[in-house]
C-alpha cells in the first residue's frame, strides 16, 4: 500500500473521542470560550460511543423525594465503599441541568399530565432516546469553535516532563497519520470491551453489552505516559437477556420483574440488591443447579409488553424481535445470563486518578465520562455533569500560566519516529500468527485466569501469574505483527491498548486481596471483605513496571486536588 501521509493539525484543546462526554464537553467548550477546539472520533460523532443506538432511560436523575446525598449514599453503597465522594458529589449536583440542557437539545422526555418527568424507579426518568446522539452530534456541528475529525483513531499521546503536548491518530480510511499539536487534551475514548472472551463466539461475538469498538484506547495511552490509574479491579459485570445482551434493568424497573430460578423461587434478595450481587446470586444459583434464572415476566399486562417493545426499539432491537419470533414476555419469563467483565468508570469506577476538576496526574491531560475512574453509576447524565466540570476547568487551565511551552518538545522527531513504527507494521511480511490469532488467546488466558465467564468470574493468585506472564509474552508478539492495510494497523492498535489494558488490570485484582464486590472482583484466595483494605488501588508505570499505589478514601465534604 502507499506510503503513510503525513498531517500536522494545531489546536487549542483535543478532544480525544466523540461520544456523549466528547460531544458535550466540546458544546460547553464552545458555549463559554473562543479557544479551538478539535474533537477526533474514531467512527463518526453522529452514532459513535456507548449511545450509538440510543437508550430508553436517563438513569442518574434526582427525581422527586430524593437528593444529592441521597443518589451519593447509593452509588457509595453500592460500591461498597470504594468511590471518591467529592467526585460523586460534584457529579450528582449537576444530573438534572443535565438533562434539562439535553431537552432543550431537542430530546423528548415522557412527561406526566402535570407535566412532570415520568419515572421509570427511584433515580430513572423515561426518554425517547433512539437519537440522543445525533441531537449532540448536530449541536457540536454548529458551532463554529469546533472542528470535527471523523474516522480518526487515537493511537498515543504526547507527552514529556509529565506534561501534554497532543496525541498522534491514524486516519481508519485513508492512509493518514496525524500529529495533533494541542495545549490540553480531553480523553473521552471511552472504557475497553473484548479483552475477555465473550458470551456469544464467532460471528457473534460483537453482540455484547458495551460498545465492541471500546478498546480503551485512551486508558492504554495515558498508562503508557505514565498516568495514575484507579480501581481497575472494580470491573463491570452486565445482567442481561440471554443472547440478545439487552438491558435487564428496563424489565425489572419498568414492570418490576423479579429475579428468579428455573423452580420458581424469587432469590434476588437472598444474595443481596446491589448491582454485583444481582449477577452474584444468578451465578450461585446457576452453579447449585437452579438455572436457567430468569425475569418473571409471565402473566404481565398487554400494555406492559407493548412498552417494554417499545422501550427497546430504542436501544437494544434484538430483543423486540426475539419476542416476535419466540413468544412474548407476558408468556415467556426472560431469561438472564452474566456478560463478559469491562474496565469501564461509568457503571464502575475503573479508570484515571482525577482531581476535582476531572485533570488527571499528567499536566494538562483531562478526562470525562468512562475514561474517568472514582466515580461509578454515572450514567448518560453523570457522564456529561462530568464533561462539562472538565470543560470549565480547561478554560480556566488556559488562562492561568499552566499551558504548556510550545517550544519544550520537537514536534518532527515525534512525526519521525511514529511514521517508522507505523510503517514498519505494514510493510512488515506476515508472520506464524494473526491479529485474530493473538486476540483470540488474550481472551482465552483472561477468561481461563483472570476471573472470566467460564470459571464463574473467579480467580486467584495462581491464576493471576499465568495470566499476566501470558499477557506479557502476548504483547511482545503483537510488537511483530504485519497490516496488509489500515484497518489491519487499527486493530494492531485495538490489540496492543487492550493488551496494555490487560497487564494493569491484573495488577490490580492482584494488588486487592479481598473480596468486596461478588463477581465483579471475586479472590477466591481472599473470600471475604477485609477492612484493612478500605482504600483506593491505583496503578502508575514507571520505568517499565507498574507500582501499585494505596491510597487513603475521599469521603465526601473532603476533596482531593493533585499536588504532583
Amino acid at each position: 500500500m502507499d506510503k503513510l501521509i503525513l498531517q500536522y493539525l494545531y489546536t487549542d484543546v483535543l478532544i480525544a473521542g466523540g461520544g456523549t462526554a466528547g460531544c458535550y464537553a466540546a458544546l460547553n467548550l464552545a458555549r463559554s470560550t473562543e479557544l479551538h477546539i478539535l474533537i477526533a472520533e474514531k467512527a463518526h460523532i453522529k452514532r459513535s460511543g456507548c449511545l450509538a443506538a440510543g437508550v430508553n432511560a436517563l438513569n442518574a436523575y434526582i427525581t422527586k423525594g430524593n437528593t444529592v446525598d441521597s443518589y451519593v449514599d447509593y452509588a457509595e453503597h453500592d460500591a461498597a465503599g470504594i468511590a471518591r465522594g467529592d467526585l460523586l458529589l460534584t457529579m450528582s449536583q449537576r444530573l438534572n441541568d443535565c438533562a434539562a440542557d439535553l431537552e432543550r437539545l431537542g430530546l423528548v422526555i415522557l412527561k406526566n399530565p402535570d407535566g412532570s418527568y415520568v419515572e421509570r424507579g427511584p433515580r430513572n426518568i423515561k426518554i425517547n432516546g433512539e437519537n440522543i446522539k445525533p441531537i449532540l452530534a448536530a449541536a457540536v456541528t454548529k458551532s463554529p469553535s469546533v472542528e470535527v475529525y471523523n474516522h480518526t483513531s487515537i493511537i498515543d499521546f504526547i507527552v514529556k516532563n509529565n506534561t501534554i503536548y497532543g496525541a498522534v491518530a491514524v486516519n481508519v480510511l485513508k492512509p493518514i497519520l496525524y500529529i495533533i499539536k494541542a495545549k490540553t487534551v480531553l480523553c473521552c475514548t471511552g472504557g475497553a470491551s473484548g479483552i475477555y472472551r465473550p458470551n456469544n463466539p464467532g460471528f457473534s461475538r460483537h453482540k455484547m453489552w458495551y460498545c465492541p469498538f471500546n478498546t480503551g484506547a485512551g486508558m492504554a495511552a495515558g498508562m503508557r505516559s505514565g498516568a495514575e490509574m484507579t480501581t481497575l479491579e472494580m470491573r463491570f459485570i452486565a445482567l442481561r437477556c440471554k443472547d440478545t445482551i439487552a438491558p435487564t434493568g428496563t424489565i425489572a424497573q419498568g414492570v418490576g420483574a423479579r429475579q428468579i430460578n428455573s423452580r420458581g423461587e424469587i432469590y434476588e434478595k437472598k444474595y443481596g440488591m446491589e448491582t454485583s450481587n444481582r449477577l452474584y446470586g444468578t451465578v450461585e444459583e446457576t452453579i447449585a443447579g437452579n438455572g436457567p434464572c430468569y425475569l418473571q415476566t409471565r402473566g404481565i399486562s398487554p400494555k406492559q409488553v407493548l412498552d417494554l417493545k417499545k422501550a427497546y426499539l430504542n436501544m437494544a432491537p434484538a430483543q423486540t424481535l426475539r419476542w416476535l419470533e419466540q413468544g412474548t414476555p407476558d408468556h415467556n419469563n426472560v431469561e438472564i445470563e452474566g456478560t463478559e467483565p469491562y474496565i469501564v468508570g461509568g457503571h464502575a469506577a475503573a479508570g484515571f486518578w482525577i482531581s476535582t476538576k476531572r485533570q488527571t496526574t499528567i499536566k494538562g491531560l483531562f478526562a470525562a465520562g468512562d475514561t474517568a475512574g472514582g466515580c461509578p453509576q454515572k450514567y448518560v447524565t453523570g457522564t456529561m455533569a462530568e464533561a462539562a466540570i472538565a470543560a470549565e476547568n480547561i478554560i480556566k487551565y488556559h488562562q492561568s500560566s499552566a499551558v504548556s511551552d510550545d517550544n519544550a518538545i520537537n514536534f518532527t522527531q515525534i512525526a519521525q519516529y511514529y511514521q517508522q513504527k507505523e510503517e514498519k507494521y505494514l510493510t512488515a511480511a506476515p508472520g506464524i500468527f494473526t491479529i485474530q490469532d493473538i486476540e483470540d488467546a488474550m481472551q482465552k488466558n483472561m477468561d481461563n485466569y483472570a476471573g472470566g465467564i467460564k470459571t464463574n468470574y473467579k480467580y486467584n493468585s495462581a491464576g493471576l501469574t499465568i495470566a499476566y506472564k501470558a499477557i506479557a509474552k502476548l504483547y511482545e508478539t503483537a510488537q511483530n505483527l504485519s497490516a496488509g492495510n489500515i484497518r489491519e494497523l487499527i486493530l494492531i492498535h485495538e490489540l496492543l491498548d487492550r493488551l496494555t489494558i490487560c497487564r494493569f488490570l491484573i495488577k490490580h485484582l492482584t494488588a486487592r486481596r479481598e473480596t468486596r464486590w461478588h463477581s465483579f472482583a471475586e479472590n477466591s484466595d481472599y473470600p471475604t471483605i477485609d477492612n484493612s483494605f478500605y482504600k483506593y488501588v491505583n496503578s502508575r508505570l514507571e520505568n517499565g513496571t507498574i507500582k501499585i499505589i494505596y491510597r487513603p478514601i475521599i469521603k465526601r465534604g473532603q476533596y482531593y486536588e493533585h499536588t504532583n
